[in-house]
């Protein structure tokens, strides 16, 4: 549920835009919340589906998540306290449904005296309740609905920012419980409340129970209380998490609203030498921090808060409730309470994950004009429908990231007495009663049995629960062979994991599912046969699955054979790695493998090598990483010599992925680092000398490590590679590689050098390498010189540029003083860098920060106030595009369409405010938006062209003009480049519409299209 952000084209203007009309309509006009009542006319809903409302105030308030056990009993989470409030007001409330119409009539308190509860989930004859710094057992042992047992099950999580606290746990496929979990989050303005960081996390009272530590290493954990297990995973979810049919594991992050946790921790923690930063592949084919197509009137987004792209993805939820069309049985469907949406992706394979496409182009599942609408959560419950949690509140984002006035108006906590539950289903579907309809307590297990291969992923979940509470082992039979003949596979797929929860599962069964006709059941097969693996018809059976024509089950069973020492195993994982060699994780799969298991895989990706199949070098960078960061000094050693002889035969060209796979690997292995100085004067040689550029700039990888040696040969490459850098015969890579080898050397003596080598006249990835390299320079050498050069520096040296004032307070001051005196404007500085100087650490810098990246230039005010009345008028689309064509389409297009590519695309400003729309048109000069403002180029020949850069190639720039007209300029040619400060749109088009143009402009520009 974090509300932080990510990157956007018109940042500082909408900052501005938004910041003062927060303020303002917090004080003075503030947005009122809809009643339950009109609530559902606030929405648009997709095609064929309908929506009502279960709930909502005042029998529930603040909801965040939800659960309904087998007896028909809704249990609703509200968590109050946020954003601040940690005096124990939080409750669990139990919902029912008296009148049989569908709709809750009766709200009790369940549980109270929750600090922050998070997530809710039934378990054993109570619920499971996370509420940081603890994971709660409730149980009601009376019957007067009331919990009467407050057992704690875990502890020691760190009780951070209620955002990034753990949350939602969820049984999986695999009978564990999963707790949505990530790092405590660093805070600056609220340490006293959140500045807690956790500790072991264990469970309490039971002596020689495991112990996870730090926190669980901000990653999330499953548990099994019935076994004291307790595992961390192998990567971290923020609010929300889910699985697919087949127990593919979904998480979500603010920005980045699909992420797949591709290989398990098990695996990866049993090969020590594999260095393995991310555990997780993001899906979605619409990117991180993709657009998003809200309908909000009049929304109030925060200081820090993007518009329009995904800020605050959560709840995720992979339908399975059979009660959608049969294209939703793929679908995961997302909230986004800041836009007030909930959006939906289709899941397709792609190899060992998946990737996610819209469903919905250009709109969203369900969007609200209700800016108060927000969607925190999603469930599926026993009727197929999607129950979506609504915590209504004004404000959703955390005062952390806020303005002060805002945090200081008194509407933090404006909706805390309100909130909704929703009930979405296919349009026709009738309401559904849980107190009437609901009675799955009573069922025999015969009928929990058949409801292992319902339609319905709820009823799947709870009937393999419950027979797993009732240690149903006289069903052994009964689940052996509904394992192997049930028809529906998702049937067996449960038949199987109740008998592993029932500790009955035999290796036949397994042996039988490995054969499988569905590709889900035999995957799951290859992880249940792990606690078999000494079993000789096992193995035989996973051996033969070599060959499977299915991607995923291929990977689950490169990463089971991972942890089987016999020839065998080797031979097999070594045909399926080479089999998917493209696929990343298949080669990470590989690498897993236990040391003591591992074969010469090197060797054999050498012998094999296609130095134009990028999947070979990647792959032996991998290899050599694992001997750099576990092998021996001697194995290092030969290794590098071998790299650095000249090469020969038909598999050359793996010399350099060797290189560097040693040198991120040495990054972890001191004492073979050391050894590796012995080899100094070689690699130096190589880094000068050496026939291919990827292997010298391999060599300075390493010599960043080593160091240089201290004779005088190196004092000779100095000066070497100080000609070089200089040359500008020398092809750019022999000059970038130059460039880096003064960096091993003291940067700092080669200033003047580097200076002379960020001009206009100087490739594009020359100005770079020499920039990085004057930025190693610890004082604020970099910072001046950029400030002093600013006008000359061409768009992509500039965004390097601003990355060099981040490196500490010194540098972020003269960044500052710059923008206060208008040399560097701040658009240039892009969203996630404005981000990271507002909310930084040193309050004085934050504080200017806001005050200058927020700031409002009101030379033009009178004009825009003058069009004020433009942003209450009805409009007309059709008006309005009349006024874009006369007006705006000689500059601009919509959508890649009508009209000429010269200024910014408008099609993505739908999702801006009207005022921040009306403001960049009246006043165009007040924030430039990135890469599009005018340059003038002096040209050795004494001619001037002005221009926006379109293009820069390592050679020529593009200057594109008014109407699309393209020149193309030799860098050679140019004697002096320098930016206008003036925006390519020009001032007074309220010289050319009305105000009434104006309104219907605006209405054309929100359609976006």
């Amino acid at each position: 549920m974090n509300f932080l952000t990510t990157p956007k084209l018109f940042t500082v203007l909408l900052l501005c835009c938004l910041l003062v009309a927060m303020s303002s309509n917090l004080k003075t006009n503030p947005s009122r919340e809809v009643p339950p009542d009109q609530a559902l006319a606030t929405f648009q809903l997709a095609e064929g589906f309908q929506i009502e409302m279960i709930a909502s105030e005042p029998l529930i308030a603040d909801p965040v998540a939800m659960e309904i056990d087998e007896y028909g009993r809704m249990y609703v989470v509200e968590m109050h306290g946020y954003p601040l409030d940690k005096s124990g007001s939080g409750k669990i409330k139990l919902l029912s449904d008296a009148d049989g119409d569908g709709k809750m009539d009766d709200s009790k308190v369940f549980a109270e005296g929750l600090m922050l509860p998070t997530g809710v989930m039934r378990w054993k004859k109570g619920i499971i309740v996370t509420d940081a710094p603890n994971v709660l057992y409730l149980e009601d042992t009376d019957g007067d609905g009331k919990a009467d047992v407050k057992d704690t099950l875990i502890t020691g999580f760190a009780l951070s920012n209620p955002q990034h606290n753990l949350n939602n746990p969820i049984l999986g496929l695999d009978n564990w419980i999963y707790l949505g979990h990530e790092p405590a989050v660093s805070t600056q303005t609220f340490k006293s409340e959140f500045g807690d960081r956790g500790g072991e996390v264990y469970f309490p009272g039971k002596k020689d129970s495991p112990r996870l530590p730090d926190n669980a290493r901000g990653r999330s954990v499953r548990m099994r209380p019935d076994r004291t297990g307790l595992e961390i995973l192998s990567a971290n979810t923020q609010f929300g998490h889910s699985f697919d049919t087949w127990g593919h594991y979904m998480l979500v992050s603010n920005a980045n609203h699909l992420i797949h946790q591709v290989i398990s921790a098990a695996y990866l923690n049993r090969n020590p030498s594999l260095l393995v930063s991310n555990a997780t592949q993001s899906i979605s084919d619409h990117g991180s921090a993709a657009e998003v197509f809200p309908i909000t009137q009049n929304p109030q987004n925060q200081l820090l808060t993007d518009v329009g792209v995904f800020t605050s993805a959560c709840g995720t939820t992979v339908y399975q409730g059979g009660l959608f069309p049969a294209a939703f049985d793929s679908i995961a469907f997302v909230a986004e309470p800041v836009s007030n949406i909930v959006h939906a992706d289709a899941l397709r394979d792609k190899g060992a994950t998946f990737t996610g496409s819209r469903v919905y182009q250009n709109k969203e599942f369900l969007a609200s004009t209700d800016a108060w609408f927000r969607p925190v959560n999603m469930y599926t419950g026993p009727d197929g429908a999607l129950y979506v949690v609504d915590y209504y509140r004004q404000i959703i984002e955390h005062p952390e990231w806020m303005a002060e006035d805002v945090v200081k108006s008194g509407a933090l906590y404006n909706g805390i007495d309100k909130g909704r539950l929703y009930r979405i289903t296919p349009k026709g579907t009738k309401p559904y009663s849980l107190s009437k309809e609901l009675k799955s307590a009573d069922l025999s297990n015969a009928q929990l049995l058949k409801r292992l291969s319902d339609p319905n992923i709820w009823w799947r979940r709870n009937a393999q629960r419950l027979l797993i509470d009732r240690r149903a082992s006289g069903e052994a039979a009964a689940l052996e062979q509904m394992a192997v003949s049930e028809k529906n596979p998702v049937g067996r797929l449960h038949a199987l994991w109740t008998l592993e929860g029932l500790d009955l599962l035999k290796p036949s069964v397994i042996i039988s599912a490995l054969k499988d006709q569905s590709a889900g059941v035999r995957e799951n097969a290859v992880k249940l046969s792990e606690a078999f693996a000494g079993d000789a018809g096992i193995r035989t059976a996973l051996y033969a699955l070599q060959n499977d024509g299915n991607a995923k089950v291929r990977f689950q069973l490169l990463c089971t054979l991972g942890s089987i020492d016999t020839p065998e195993s080797a031979q097999a994982r070594e045909k399926l790695l080479f089999r998917d060699m493209d696929d990343p994780w298949m080669q990470i799969a590989a690498l897993s493998a236990a040391p003591s298991a591992k074969s010469n895989l090197l060797n054999a990706v050498l012998d094999r090598f296609e130095k134009n199949k990028p999947a070979y070098a990647s792959l032996v960078e991998r290899l050599s990483n694992m001997t750099g960061a576990g092998g021996t000094s001697e194995d290092i050693r030969s290794a590098v010599k071998k790299s650095l002889q000249p090469e020969s035969g038909n598999h050359s060209g793996w010399q350099a992925a060797v290189l560097r796979g040693l040198s991120q690997g040495l990054k972890n292995n001191k004492e073979a680092a050391t050894a590796l100085k012995a080899d100094q004067s070689l690699l130096v040689s190589a880094a000068l000398n050496n026939g291919s550029t990827a292997v010298r700039q391999a060599s300075i990888q390493l010599l960043r490590i080593t160091g240089l040696p201290a004779i005088p040969s190196s004092h000779t490459a100095i000066e070497k590679s100080a000609r070089t850098a200089l040359d500008k015969k020398s092809t750019p890579e022999s000059r970038i590689a130059a460039i880096n080898f003064l960096a091993l050397d003291n940067p700092k003596k080669h200033t003047d050098l580097l200076k002379r080598l960020i001009s206009p006249t100087e490739p594009t990835a020359v100005q770079l390498a020499a920039l990085n390299t004057l930025a190693s320079i610890p004082d604020i050498t970099v910072s001046e010189f950029t400030v002093a050069q600013w006008p000359s520096l061409t768009p992509d040296v500039r965004n390097a540029a601003i990355n060099t004032f981040m490196g500490n307070d010194a540098r972020v001051t003269l960044l500052l003083d710059a923008i206060e005196k208008k040399i560097i404007d701040p658009s240039s500085i892009g969203w996630p860098r404005s981000v990271g100087l507002m909310a930084q650490g040193n309050a004085d810098l934050k504080a200017r920060s806001r005050a200058l990246l927020t700031k409002k230039d009101d030379g033009r005010q009178e004009i825009i106030k003058k069009y004020a009345p433009a942003l209450s008028m009805a409009g007309s689309a059709d008006k309005g595009k009349l006024v874009f064509t006369n007006n705006c389409s000689a500059c601009h297009q919509i959508g890649g369409k009508a009209g000429t590519p010269y200024g910014p695309d408008l099609g993505t400003i739908r999702n801006r405010r009207p005022e921040s729309i009306m403001g960049d048109i009246l006043n165009p000069n007040q924030s430039i938006a990135d890469g599009y403002d005018i340059w003038s180029v002096e040209m050795k020949s004494g001619e001037t062209i002005q221009g926006l850069i379109a293009t820069e190639t390592p050679s020529a720039l593009t200057i594109r003009n008014y109407g699309g007209q393209e020149t193309v300029i030799a860098r050679q040619n140019i004697k002096s480049l320098k930016a206008l400060g003036m925006s390519v749109m020009p001032a007074g088009l309220e010289n050319q519409i009305s105000p009434e143009d104006m309104a219907d402009l605006l209405v054309f520009l929100k359609q976006g299209k």
